[in-house]
Formats: C-alpha cells, sequence, structure tokens
C-alpha cells in the first residue's frame, strides 16, 4: 500500500476517481501524494503595512515557530486500477508504452526495508514507484483487486528497475 520508507509519514488510502501526483517526500522516496495537499500555502498580506512593518515581522516569527506541515502519503491497495499519465518519452521507448497507461498497482515483494510498490503496464511491464518522474499525474480508477487478477505478485517476479 505504501512503501516502507513513507510510514513515517502521515497517510490516508486512496479514493476512487482521485487524482494524484508523484511527490518526492522527506528522506527523497517517491510516493503518491494529492495535488491540494502539495500546494504551498500562500497568505494574502493583510492590510496596508509595508513589507518590513512590526505586524508583517511579527507575522513571520509566528509562522516560523509553528511546525511545517507535512505532506501526507496516499496509499493504493495492491491490484488497484490506475491511469498513469505524462510517461517521459525515454520510458516510453524502453517500456514499449504511450504517454498515458492503465497500469495496475503490485506489490513486488514482502521484503522489509526494500522498495515495493510498482506498476505493472498491460504488457507485463513493471516499474518501481521509485523509478517515476516527480510531477507525474496517476488518476485513480479502481480500488477493486480485479477479478482475474493474482492475489499476490510472486516473488520470482522483479520489478523492472
Amino acid at each position: 500500500m505504501c512503501d516502507y520508507s513513507l510510514h513515517a509519514f502521515p497517510n490516508r488510502l486512496a479514493a476512487k476517481g482521485e487524482e494524484l501526483i508523484v511527490h518526492r517526500f522527506g528522506g527523497g522516496s517517491l510516493g503518491l501524494a494529492s495535488p491540494a495537499d502539495t500546494c504551498p500555502v500562500i497568505n494574502a498580506k493583510k492590510g496596508n503595512a509595508p513589507f518590513w512593518s512590526w505586524e508583517n515581522i511579527k507575522t513571520w516569527f509566528e509562522a516560523s515557530r509553528k511546525p511545517a506541515r507535512r505532506v501526507p502519503a496516499v496509499c493504493i491497495p495492491p491490484g488497484a486500477s490506475l491511469v498513469l499519465k505524462d510517461i517521459p518519452r525515454s520510458l516510453q521507448r524502453e517500456l514499449n508504452v504511450s504517454e498515458i497507461e492503465e497500469v495496475t498497482f503490485v506489490q513486488t515483494s514482502a521484503n522489509v526495508n526494500t522498495y515495493r510498490d510498482a506498476v505493472r503496464f498491460k504488457n507485463g511491464r513493471q516499474l518501481l514507484l521509485q523509478a517515476l518522474r516527480e510531477g507525474q499525474r496517476v488518476e485513480v480508477v479502481s480500488l477493486d483487486l480485479p477479478e482475474s487478477a493474482p492475489e499476490r505478485v510472486h516473488e520470482e517476479e522483479e520489478a523492472f528497475f
């Protein structure tokens, strides 16, 4: 659902029809997040006070004491159907896929402390989430396990990358 490296972050389950992006979390791992959660919060300047007014300096110090907002990781269950968008040309050529592809979310193993979240393309190729590009868009089509899909990926099947 969420790679081991994202367990220290707040997380939630994805929703059907939700649009997500590939996001680099603290520590460098890639995972899925809501675009709304990754946008910086911009506060409009209040009043007519000049930029370096005592009011603005006080606001800046108050903001610096608040803990940093942590982006929640969005977890996907194995077998979920996704649409992967913005696939870079280099990956398109290497994997023999288009810019937009329907994929199945899989876990490559049950080993601890290893990246195991991946997507499987219709042509059978697999790609670890860590090999995706930051900012790529992912649409959640279905969170259900397809009837014909195996319940678990065999450990012999290795993820590409």
